[in-house]
């Protein structure tokens, strides 16, 4: 097990997320990810479709520190509509478990009014922590 997740008894398994988790080793934090490719193009105006490409962009940068998926410790996603996530989360599941794999850390999802590039719907967080060898 690479992380320790945070199950206190008598609560709720949490379905897509994790409470929290602990980990030791080195740590990865990552800007705010959008769904445009490397060249700064939107590959769509679908919700779900930004939402697979800003996690494709966060396991690109994450294979740059030599992490992967399963070395996130947080995700924070900020969205500009909770109507579109909740329309699409089936489509949203897909992309998710598609990029990311079955690794659930601790998540949150943030209703903003708008993000600074104009066509993004969301915009992703992430923190991960590559455990020290030996």
């Amino acid at each position: 097990m690479i992380h320790e997740a945070l199950q206190p008894a008598g609560w709720a398994q949490p379905k897509g997320y994790s409470n929290g988790v602990v980990a030791s080793g080195r740590q990865v934090y990552l800007a705010g990810q959008v769904g445009w490719d490397g060249d700064c193009n939107f590959v769509s105006d679908v919700f779900a479709e930004q939402v697979r490409q800003a996690l494709a962009n966060v396991v690109a940068l994450l294979a740059e520190a030599g992490a992967g998926p399963e070395h996130l410790v947080r995700l924070t996603w900020f969205i500009t509509s909770r109507d579109e996530y909740h329309d699409q989360i089936k489509d949203v599941g897909q992309a998710y478990r598609e990029v990311i794999g079955r690794h659930f850390p601790p998540m949150s999802v943030v209703q903003v009014t708008a993000l600074m590039e104009q066509r993004a719907k969301v915009e992703i967080e992430a923190t991960a922590v590559i455990p020290d060898s030996g």
